[in-house]
C-alpha cells in the first residue's frame, strides 16, 4: 500500500525544508505500516499452523534417530535443479491448478511461482505434484510462513534440524524452492520407504506413523481440490 503526500491550502506555500519534511514523516509512516503488515502476516501464518492441530508435527517430525539414506537423499537433492521436461503438458497443468488455487492466493504472480515450483521439485522427486499441493493445503494453507507449535516452517512445514543435519545451516526453510525441495525429498524418500504406499508415507511424514488421520486429511484434500483424474 501506498500513502500519497498531498499539499494543500497553507501547506502549498511552504519552502523546500518544509516539504522535505513531510516527506520524510511519510516516508516513516510507510516504513512503520510495512513493519506491522509483515508482523501481522506472521501472525496470521503462526495462527494457521498452530489452528491446524495435526501441524504439531510435520516433516517432518524429528526421528529419534535420522535415516543415513533420508540424509544422503536431502545431500544430493539440495544440489540439483529442475525444469519441465514436457513445457506444454506443465502449462496445461500451470492453467488448471492455477484456477483452483485463485481463491486461496489472488495475486496470479505469486501463484504461478509457486505452481511452478511447486511442478518442479514435486516431478524432480518422482511425486505427483497434485499429491504435493494437498499435503501444503493441510499442513500450511500456502501460507509461506507458517511456523506450528513444533516449530516447523514452510509451506511443507519442514522441521529446522534437518539444515544441520546435511551441513547447510544457511539454508531458509521460509524460501519457497527450498523448503519444497526438502519436503519433496522427505516425502518421496518415506514413499519409497513404504514401497508405494502413498498413506503410510504421509504418515510417516508427519511423524504420526501407525495412524491415518492426517494422511486421510491429505487424501481428502486430494480428492476435492486437485485431481485431475
Amino acid at each position: 500500500m501506498s500513502e500519497r503526500l498531498t499539499v494543500a491550502g497553507p501547506s502549498a506555500q511552504m519552502g523546500f525544508r518544509g516539504r522535505q519534511n513531510l516527506f520524510i514523516k511519510a516516508s516513516k509512516r510507510r516504513a512503520a505500516f510495512r513493519r506491522l503488515a509483515h508482523g501481522f502476516c506472521l501472525l496470521v501464518a503462526l495462527g494457521v499452523a498452530a489452528g491446524t492441530g495435526v501441524q504439531a508435527h510435520a516433516a517432518a517430525a524429528q526421528p529419534a534417530t535420522v535415516d543415513p539414506a533420508l540424509r544422503r537423499a536431502l545431500v544430493a537433492a539440495v544440489q540439483e535443479s529442475a525444469t519441465f521436461s514436457n513445457r506444454f503438458e506443465a502449462e496445461v497443468w500451470l492453467m488448471d491448478m492455477s484456477t483452483r488455487l485463485a481463491r486461496q492466493m489472488p495475486d496470479v504472480g505469486r501463484r504461478m511461482a509457486l505452481l511452478k515450483t511447486v511442478h518442479a521439485e514435486a516431478t524432480r522427486a518422482g511425486l505427483d505434484p497434485q499429491i504435493v499441493l494437498s499435503l501444503i493445503q493441510v499442513e500450511s494453507a500456502f501460507q509461506r510462513f507458517a511456523v506450528s507449535s513444533a516449530g516447523a516452517m514452510g509451506l511443507m512445514q519442514v522441521m529446522p534440524f534437518w539444515i544441520d543435519e546435511i551441513g547447510r545451516p544457511d539454508d531458509n526453510l521460509f524460501d519457497m524452492r527450498t523448503n519444497l525441495r526438502y519436503g519433496c525429498t522427505i516425502l518421496a524418500h518415506y514413499l519409497d520407504r513404504e514401497n508405494g504406499d502413498l498413506t503410510r508415507a504421509l504418515a510417516r511424514y508427519n511423524g504420526s506413523t501407525g495412524r491415518t488421520v492426517y494422511s486421510d486429511r491429505v487424501l481428502a484434500a486430494l480428492r476435492r481440490h486437485w485431481r485431475t483424474d
